[in-house]
Order: C-alpha cells, then sequence, then structure tokens
C-alpha cells in the first residue's frame, strides 16, 4: 500500500473492459504500471473500494499474497476520450465518476503465466497451497459474501503460486448488507482444501491472534476518506473482534475441516465439485493481443481482480 498523503498516480491509457460484475477496467498510470481498476461509482455498492483496500491488507497482515494496489487519480478527460470504458447497465451506459478509483497491480512479470482454473493434477505444484485454509478462515471472519477468488502464477519450472484476488465483497459485501453460510467463501473445487494436522489449524489460529489491531486501523485511517462509510468501519471492527477471539477461531477451523472432509468423500461430492473435476486443461487467466502494452496488458486475467 502506498502512502496516502502523496500524490497519486494518475490513469493514462485504457486497454479493455474486464469481466466482473463491478465492470473494472484494465489500465495503465502515469508510474508506467498496468493496473485493474474499479470506479467508485461502481454499480456493486458504495463500500467496494473500501472492502478492496482493507480487505488486501488484512490479507497482507496475515502473510497472505495478494496483488499490490493503489488510489489512482482518473481525469474527467481521460472519461471523456474513453466513452467504452463507461458503465453498462439496463438503462444504458454509465458514465465512471472521476476522482480517486481503486488500482490493483498487474500480477505477472515477462515470463509468468498467469492461470484462473486448475485441474486437480496441477494442485500438487502449488507451493502455498495450505494458504487456502487461512484465506477461507480470514474469510469466514471478515463476512466474505462471495466464493474465494485465486489466480494462479506459473513459473519457469512450472511451479504455481496462488494470489487471492477480489476483496470486494468483504465485510458483508459492497453494501455491508449480507450475511451469508459459511461455505459462501470457500473456493469452489473443494478439493484444494489439502488434508491439514492439528498442528497445521493451530498455525492458522496463531496467524489471526497474531494480527496487530491497532497497525490494521492506522492503514485505514490512511484510506481516502470519501472511501469510508458508517457500516465498512463497522463491518471490519467485527471482523477483527473474530480474530481476536481464539475460542471462536477453534470452532470455525474445526467446522471447516470437517465440511472438507465430508464434501471430498466421493459419494458426497458437490455438483460443482463434479463439474471442476471435467477440467482436463489450464485455464489461461491470459489472453493473446498486438503491441507491446497490449501483449501485457491482455495477460491479465478478465477475472484476476475483477
Amino acid at each position: 500500500m502506498c502512502s496516502f498523503r502523496k500524490d497519486f498516480p494518475y490513469v493514462t491509457q485504457y486497454f479493455r473492459n474486464l469481466r466482473g460484475g463491478s465492470q473494472p477496467i484494465l489500465t495503465q498510470a502515469s508510474d508506467g504500471q498496468l493496473y485493474v481498476v474499479k470506479f467508485s461509482n461502481n454499480l456493486q455498492g458504495p463500500n467496494l473500494l473500501f472492502n478492496e483496500g482493507a480487505g488486501s491488507e488484512l490479507y497482507r497482515a496475515c502473510g497472505l499474497p495478494v496483488p499490490a494496489w493503489r488510489p489512482l487519480e482518473i481525469s474527467e478527460d481521460f472519461l471523456d476520450r474513453n466513452p467504452d470504458c463507461w458503465m453498462q447497465t439496463p438503462e444504458g451506459r454509465l458514465r465512471p465518476a472521476s476522482g480517486l478509483c481503486f488500482g490493483s497491480r498487474f500480477l505477472g512479470p515477462e515470463g509468468v503465466r498467469l492461470l484462473e482454473i486448475l485441474p486437480k493434477t496441477s494442485y500438487r505444484r502449488i507451493r502455498n497451497q495450505a494458504s487456502f485454509w487461512l484465506a477461507w478462515l480470514i474469510d469466514v471472519c471478515a463476512e466474505h459474501a462471495d466464493n474465494r477468488q485465486a489466480v494462479f502464477a506459473e513459473d519457469t519450472e512450472g511451479w504455481l503460486d496462488a494470489f487471492f484476488v477480489d476483496q470486494g465483497h468483504l465485510f458483508g459485501g459492497p453494501k455491508a448488507d449480507q450475511q451469508k453460510h459459511f461455505l459462501a467463501s470457500r473456493y469452489l473445487d473443494s478439493r484444494i482444501y489439502q488434508s491439514v494436522s492439528s498442528d497445521e489449524l493451530l498455525d492458522f489460529k496463531r496467524v489471526a491472534l497474531g494480527l496487530d489491531a491497532n497497525q490494521l486501523w492506522q492503514q485505514l485511517r490512511e484510506l481516502p476518506d470519501e472511501w469510508k462509510t458508517a457500516s465498512a468501519l463497522e463491518a471490519f471492527e467485527r471482523s477483527l473482534n473474530r480474530l481476536s477471539n481464539a475460542v471462536l477461531l477453534q470452532q470455525i477451523l474445526e467446522t471447516l475441516a470437517d465440511a472438507i472432509q465430508r464434501a471430498n468423500e466421493p459419494e458426497c461430492d458437490n455438483l460443482q465439485d463434479e463439474r471442476k473435476s471435467k477440467v482436463s486443461i489450464l485455464r489461461p487467466a491470459i489472453q493473446a493481443a498486438g503491441s507491446k502494452h497490449h501483449r501485457a496488458a491482455s495477460r491479465f486475467g478478465p477475472t484476476a481482480c475483477a
């Protein structure tokens, strides 16, 4: 996270629209970096940008990999020059709001391939596969109202590193009004949750209990004021309270472990996992394009941070 008291980079170039309910776009900013941008007047809700920023910092504080991010300035002139980036609604196109937007950095340098769906046979190549357990614990405590999303960066030797993306539905969702069953925040393919020992579960609990709440609140104070709503701050406080409750954390972890054990039994596989099992190839989060910048831009998965 950058220091929010300094000048922000501004969006200079529009590449394309990306998938996702918030209708993000892929851009380049004045610092030369590629970003996935989400607008303050997105169609999902007023807390989306807060959730993205605060959720990313919460994940980072737990040692979980997330894309770098920062607020970006988007100008009226940019919006005038790029009407294709305007959002689509049932009533027609909606002009994005100028000012500060959320920018999530491009994940992969040259030579790194990004993937968004893997067959089970590739799970053994994920170096940080156990982190999906910790992510699920954090998501349950933080009232994540959507399935956990991740993308996988593949290096030249075939090893995969998972990055957790799309934090906009944390803290009760973009409107802070959603209460979902704990399974709602699980990664869709339950087979990614490898068997864990009681010692590993204890380590996950220690990570949560070791969070520095004061430092997290300090980081939140530095978020743009227009991103902070009363409902978002209240939901964030509830999340930290849960994450500091050792008894509750133990109960959640035991519940998650039991749910995965049952879900991964052959006779209990749900339909979603059955569909996933038929995936026989890696699904890239990257698509080819033309110019130098477009080649780089096209490597960014359409759902990578959408």
